[in-house]
């Protein structure tokens, strides 16, 4: 079991370099930050991009892998895209980890001045994106003439410093989705159920995570590949759970153990914002980061 962290890109730089040197410090396999232009209760106040403050990180961190959680479609093209991804990878050293998904009907869906996008619209969008992407990181020159994107000589050379290309882990639960990810995936993202959100139980969430873990299988072995291939990561906060794992290392272990059984490897916990749905205690956050996998064996 991994535990890592997300560092929403709220804080002037002088303020958040502290923030994740400490998170590196604490011994976090990964920080990651939110790919938006802005999110939720977050719109009205600082947010910063996504990828400058990667590479940012990159300058002030030595060995803590670094990604989105998570890029999607709803401003990103795959050509601008890739030539950045590349970029932030040889900064960090080959440390990148891009987490990517099919986006939703948030303020990035509308933000360049489009539709949202229906569901169907997403997931065409997004397969069609991810496959370009997988080209465009491992290949030294591209063309493509998709539905949606298109891609005309476009280089990339040196190429990723990870190699065939940095990982992706890709966000999805639909049949799509888990079918991109068996097939490009390095890693597959949740954040659970959302139906279950306000009013399911911890234990209907359990339920709910196995049946994501068991359709992932089956995606997996019609992609003729071993599901314990990917990486399993559960990034918490929409569950019903909600904070509660972070109130002790004690709940946090309780709460890790069950997920562990379950078959995830990596559990990424928001970094405290006071006055938010990801207020925790601090003392007790840096407790569990330094304390709770030793306690899970």
């Amino acid at each position: 079991m991994r535990l890592s962290t997300v560092i929403l890109p709220i804080h002037r730089w002088a303020e958040g370099q502290k923030i994740w040197r400490r998170a590196e410090d604490l011994g976090f396999h990964a920080a990651y930050t939110y790919d938006h232009l802005s999110w939720r209760s977050f719109r009205d106040g600082p947010w910063f991009g996504a990828v400058p403050t990667l590479t940012a990180a990159a300058s002030v961190t030595q060995s803590m892998r670094l990604g989105t959680l998570v890029t999607s479609p709803n401003f990103r093209h795959p050509v601008t895209l890739a030539k950045d991804l590349i970029t932030l990878d040889d900064v960090s050293g080959g440390r990148i980890t891009l987490g990517i998904g099919a986006g939703g009907n948030g303020f990035d869906a509308t933000a360049l001045g489009q539709e949202a996008w229906t569901p169907k619209e997403r997931a065409d969008r997004f397969g069609e994106f991810v496959a370009l992407l997988d080209r465009l990181l491992t290949e030294d020159a591209v063309t493509e003439r998709g539905t949606f994107y298109a891609a005309d000589e476009a280089r990339n050379v040196p190429g990723c410093v990870q190699r065939p290309r940095l990982p992706f882990a890709v966000a999805a639960t639909g049949p799509r989705g888990l079918r991109l990810a068996a097939r490009y995936g390095q890693a597959w993202v949740t954040t659970g159920d959302p139906k279950l959100y306000e009013e399911g139980t911890p234990e209907q969430s359990v339920a709910a995570l196995r049946g994501q873990i068991e359709r992932l299988g089956k995606a997996c072995a019609e992609a003729d590949r071993e599901v314990a291939d990917l990486d399993k990561i559960l990034l918490t906060g929409f569950t019903p759970d909600r904070t509660r794992p972070l109130e002790s290392v004690d709940a946090f272990v309780d709460f890790a153990g069950r997920h562990q059984e379950l078959g995830f490897t990596e559990i990424v916990i928001h970094w405290p914002i006071p006055d938010s749905d990801f207020a925790a205690d601090q003392a007790v956050f840096e407790a569990i980061a330094t304390e709770a996998l030793t306690q899970l064996g």
